[in-house]
């Protein structure tokens, strides 16, 4: 195979931009492992007392990610994540105001292999979410098991990332006053299987829980479609029915994680690695739908209000993918 090496006089602010890229994939792959050796492997060492003194840290707080969590605000300004938002590049794309006397639960579609345009909207500054949309914070739910990691869970927590658990989100939809909007990538992990190039399969048929929240608390709901999200990474394919699908969705029931086979670029080469291409994420935030206050929705008002959240995405995505080169016969997939 032939390799295509990056060029040798590349500009330093393109430097830049993949060092914040590569800092953040490790974070999400291989930072969480990490920390639990390191913890272990304090304990046996003149260096255990850390790994005593966090364990006692961890006792006491134990439930501040389901408790708001613990944001940074230094952190999530940093000119890191500027840089990282210009790799791809990535644009927050606003259609109608969100008014910050409402709680909102935002769907995010689709996941995608690593949900870049989620973090780089929601737990930065980076795009300008604060100023498109003054008052409002946001928190992105993320996979409970990494809540578990000594020392990573404080990492995350510092980027706004909440538990993808009820009760999380439910901290921040109960507050009075407004101003809260809790992301929720709906297809979570098993839609991270159907995240190839030119892919829409947005996995929502059936996922009703983030509409049932929303119902309970009176939370509106707005949808939000990221163009390009499945552009950034190739997938080996994996079609449901074929043995490598069956395995990966085993897994993915037994240890809560999906496993998909992505691959793109390296660092100082463009013929293989685990860098995301450099593919634009337009994530087009949509109108709000106004949700009624019900403890106990019916099963009918549930359905009723998730048939229009779908037809509301549905829309979104219609109105604006000639704006990102996607045919006009193309429609949104929901599986």
């Amino acid at each position: 195979m032939k390799i295509d090496f990056a060029p040798l006089q590349t500009p330093l602010h393109r430097r830049l931009q993949t060092a914040a890229v590569l800092q953040w994939v490790f974070s999400f792959l291989g930072l969480a492992p990490t920390c639990i050796l390191l913890f272990f492997y304090l304990l046996f060492t003149r260096f255990w007392l850390i790994s005593v003194l966090y364990a006692v840290w961890w006792f006491f707080d134990y439930d501040t990610p389901s408790r708001g969590g613990r944001r940074v605000p230094f952190l999530c300004g940093l000119k890191l994540w500027d840089y990282m938002r210009d790799y791809f590049p990535v644009k927050l794309v606003k259609t109608a105001d969100l008014d910050p006397r409402h709680n909102y639960v935002m769907g995010f579609h689709p996941h995608g292999v690593l949900v870049a345009g989620a973090f780089t909207n929601f737990c930065t500054y980076s795009t300008g979410f604060k100023q498109l949309f003054p008052g409002l914070t946001t928190c992105l739910l993320m996979l409970p098991l990494w809540f578990r990691a000594p020392f990573f869970r404080d990492y995350i927590m510092c980027a706004g990332l909440i538990p993808s658990d009820k009760k999380s989100a439910s901290y921040h939809l109960r507050k009075r006053g407004g101003g809260n909007a809790v992301v929720i990538a709906v297809g979570g992990a098993p839609e991270a299987l159907d995240a190839h190039p030119g892919g829409y399969d947005v996995l929502l048929a059936n996922k009703k829980g983030f509409i049932k929240m929303a119902m309970e608390h009176g939370a509106h709901l707005v949808p939000v479609f990221s163009f390009g999200e499945n552009e950034v990474y190739d997938q080996v394919g994996n079609p449901r029915g074929t043995w490598l699908r069956s395995t990966q969705e085993r897994l993915q029931s037994v240890m809560g994680i999906s496993l998909p086979l992505f691959h793109a670029r390296g660092i100082f080469q463009y013929s293989f690695g685990l860098m995301p291409y450099r593919k634009p994420i337009n994530t087009v935030v949509g109108r709000p739908i106004r949700v009624e206050r019900k403890e106990k929705p019916t099963a009918g008002e549930l359905d009723a209000l998730h048939q229009l959240y779908m037809d509301e995405l549905s829309n979104l995505f219609d109105e604006h993918k000639g704006n990102y080169g996607i045919d006009k016969d193309t429609h949104l997939n929901f599986v």
